[in-house]
């Protein structure tokens, strides 16, 4: 029995108890929506001991329940193991959503209890909309674990620094100036941004309040008459400040946003509702308005200097990583104990001898042999596998450059492979080099492309059940929007300047998993008197192991792209390598 998880929610129904509540949520956010969060905001890992970047948490005073994907099935099953915490594969049909849950479960005339700056403000609509149908009221006034979660980290306050408009390739001004012009048009007189990397890419500044993300904690009030980041002034130096004010932009203390929102005068400010907090929504009251922002289409369009700093980032990461394969490989033969653990090392050490690396893009993901069909595996001093010259290793990992971030997987045979992982991974394959050569018309969305990834699988009653592709920040986060490729819809169109993931893959539990991932940018292709058509540029870098392909199941136009992909790799990689290194690298981009 995990008792430590156990005490923490005996302590938090105590404090349930005495406010009156009888269920509560704890989200994996932050009060910017963030995917990643600062260790002060990790309430829901505190409470249940699940580490994964997604996942709910409901507690009531008999009952913890979490939800979370697929991507994260097996491993809350074992994280979660002796706490009373009760697994929800959430998307699955026979899994009611959280909200059904609770409508079903919370007696009615009690009340759930939640914190309003971490839903967004859509969220709780909805969920107040569906507890409200079973007589069930929600409070948004509820701190679960602010009471109860002894050592608390302190928010961060790491100063923030400027990146540089050499690799940012646009002025904070000219962003600005951008921004405004939308609001003009749309009749709005300002913007509130809660979102860490709008305001990061709007500012060209960046921070390590967020592992792996430079991002700073802020929020962000764009308006013709003066803009304002609210950020904690320790966060800030005199250099800074100056910058910031150079840009039109003054700063106030990160905890006064709420009631600076409350004292506008009357004006119409836009915010993104369902990225921005309940209790934000709230302060702003007859102030606000509904809508998109328009920063993420502005930052998911990446301009020319970042794009050209991108393909840089990339040559110099491949050649990190065939330097970090080759030491794999030798340790390997030489019969030294390498592990999971020691893989993600030698892949930093490499990486971090790069110039202008800055940190990971996340925590890298090497998982060998089973481990392989844990989709976001973290290996931990008690799972730490040791590699042996037979079986599969995944390993999905990237890194923070000035100049741009990347994200690659690839699967690699440590021993003669079999025929089952030969024809699993030629079938991924054919899905990444479909998807990566496909040409669409202008306007085309992810999830119109997404089968193409799939449909080989498909064919054999394969499949895997993430997104095939996800958006990649410039030198900032490695997951993020507009775009995104994947089986649900997304009404974002994929357009010229995008950076996007091509991930399919396929996971065996038990055995073995296996993902071939590159960041593909979106280009004009030609045009027709039917339209503009676009296409793919592969970004990555590194080859894909030969050994793994079953030529009997490809067409020789996938044989073909396979083959100029691979001397691509080596033409762009070779100058930046050893003769020995090179040697290493053309024997693994030799044709198939």
């Amino acid at each position: 029995m995990n008792t430590a998880i156990q005490q923490r929610i005996d302590a938090l129904r105590g404090h349930m108890k005495a406010n009156g509540i009888y269920a509560t949520v704890i989200p994996q956010i932050d009060p910017h929506q963030s995917e990643y969060l600062a260790d002060h905001w990790q309430a829901r890992r505190y409470l249940s001991g699940f580490t994964g970047s997604a996942g709910d948490l409901v507690v009531t005073l008999d009952k913890a329940l979490l939800w979370t994907d697929s991507r994260y099935f097996i491993q809350a099953a074992r994280q979660l193991d002796g706490t009373g915490i009760i697994l929800m594969k959430d998307g699955l049909p026979e899994t009611p959503s959280m909200a059904q849950w609770l409508g079903a479960n919370v007696p009615a005339g009690q009340y759930v209890g939640i914190d309003g700056m971490l839903f967004s403000n859509s969220a709780v609509r909805n969920l107040a909309e569906s507890l409200s149908a079973h007589g069930i009221e929600l409070l948004t006034g509820f701190d679960p674990v602010d009471s109860i979660w002894t050592g608390r980290p302190a928010l961060p306050q790491d100063k923030i620094f400027i990146h540089d408009i050499k690799y940012a390739g646009t002025s904070a001004a000219e962003k600005i100036n951008a921004v405004t012009d939308s609001l003009k048009a749309r009749n709005l007189d300002a913007i509130l941004i809660s979102a860490l990397d709008e305001i990061a890419w709007t500012l060209n500044i960046r921070g390590t309040d967020v592992t792996c993300n430079p991002v700073a904690t802020s929020f962000l009030f764009i308006s013709p008459k003066g803009s304002t980041l609210f950020i904690d002034p320790a966060k800030t130096d005199d250099s800074a400040v100056a910058y910031l004010n150079e840009a039109g932009v003054t700063t106030a203390p990160y905890s006064s946003i709420l009631d600076f929102l409350s004292a506008l005068a009357p004006q119409k400010v836009l915010v993104d509702e369902a990225r921005t907090a309940e209790r934000i929504c709230s302060a702003l009251g007859s102030n606000r308005r509904n809508g998109a922002s328009p920063i993420p289409m502005l930052k998911g369009c990446k301009n020319k200097i970042q794009i050209e700093g991108t393909r840089s980032a990339m040559e110099r990461d491949g050649a990190a990583l065939v330097k970090s394969f080759i030491e794999i490989e030798k340790r390997i033969a030489a019969g030294e104990p390498i592990t999971e653990i020691t893989v993600a090392d030698i892949l930093h050490k490499h990486r971090s001898a790069q110039p202008l690396f800055f940190d990971l893009s996340f925590d890298t993901i090497a998982g060998y042999g089973a481990h392989g069909a844990i989709v976001h595996y973290s290996a931990t001093k008690e799972s730490d596998a040791t590699l042996h010259p037979a079986g599969l290793l995944l390993v999905d990992s990237g890194a923070q450059y000035l100049d741009g971030t990347t994200d690659i997987t690839r699967t690699i045979a440590l021993g003669t492979p079999t025929a089952q992982e030969k024809s699993d991974f030629t079938l991924v394959m054919k899905g990444h080099i479909a998807l990566g050569t496909a040409i669409f018309p202008e306007g085309t969305r992810g999830a119109q492309l997404d089968a193409l990834a799939r449909q080989f699988l498909w064919q054999h009653g394969l499949s895997y059940l993430h997104g095939t592709g996800h958006g990649v920040g410039h030198f900032l986060n490695v997951h993020e929007g507009p775009q995104s490729i994947r089986l649900n819809e997304n009404p974002t169109p994929l357009t010229p300047g995008m950076i996007t993931s091509n991930e399919p893959g396929v996971y065996r539990e038990g055995v073995h998993g296996i993902r071939c991932e590159n960041l593909v940018l979106t280009v004009p292709a030609f045009t027709t008197e039917f339209g503009r058509f676009l296409k793919f540029e592969t970004l990555t870098l590194f080859p894909f192991d030969r050994n793994l392909f079953e030529l009997s199941m490809m067409t020789p136009a996938e044989i073909r792209w396979v083959n100029e992909y691979h001397a691509t790799v080596y033409a762009r990689l070779a100058p930046l390598l050893t003769p020995d290194e090179q040697q290493w690298l053309r024997e693994r981009t030799l044709p198939l």
